[in-house]
């Protein structure tokens, strides 16, 4: 009963979610703590809190923004399947997308392994990004078969012109950022 419900993996996303945001935010939490208390600002914090509560709060403030950006990716993710479904695919009752449904499990996976690497800054990534890229190797082999060759070919080329454009796109913005909070601190 449980194997054939086509609806049990509808949880994992969130799970995955929840389980990727934790452990990024426990890690960023600990960076977060070294930095305040390289600059002097931590030793104020805890006067006015216990030091459990000031952790406490700022896990939760980095597991939040963290779970906003895995929930945004997760949204521009589930779109570009569906747009590139929608102009790659031959058929279109979506039998496609119930196939790579089960996909999801490969995040929760990786989300399940990011906790137990919790205190490296170079596994959690790698774990995030592998996770992604064994999503979508499963993705374009399920729905390979809705393919022709040139669909195949059109769908692997707009998921990586997309991804590598957006990937650029906010690297670029965030260091003209950093360029003008840099060039504002220093003629201040």
């Amino acid at each position: 009963m449980i194997g054939k419900n086509t609806y049990l993996t509808g949880y994992f996303p969130l799970f995955a979610i929840i389980l990727f945001s934790a452990s990024f935010g426990y890690y960023s939490q600990g960076y977060l703590v070294e930095q305040l208390e390289r600059v002097g600002i931590y030793r104020g914090m805890t006067e006015l809190f216990s030091i459990g509560r000031v952790q406490v709060a700022l896990w939760f403030v980095c597991a939040l923004l963290f779970f906003m950006l895995f929930a945004a990716l997760k949204l521009i993710s589930d779109t570009l399947v569906e747009l590139s479904l929608f102009f790659f695919s031959k058929e279109s009752e979506g039998d496609t997308l119930n196939r790579i449904r089960a996909g999801s499990s490969i995040f929760l996976i990786g989300s399940l392994c990011s906790i137990v690497v919790i205190q490296s800054s170079v596994l959690l990534p790698v774990i995030f990004l592998l996770s992604f890229l064994v999503y979508f190797f499963y993705f374009v082999y399920k729905a390979s078969t809705a393919l022709t060759i040139a669909g195949m070919f059109g769908l692997v080329f707009m998921h990586l012109f997309f991804w590598i454009s957006f990937s650029t796109g906010v690297t670029y913005s965030v260091l003209k950022v950093y360029k003008a909070l840099m060039s504002g601190v220093m003629s201040a």
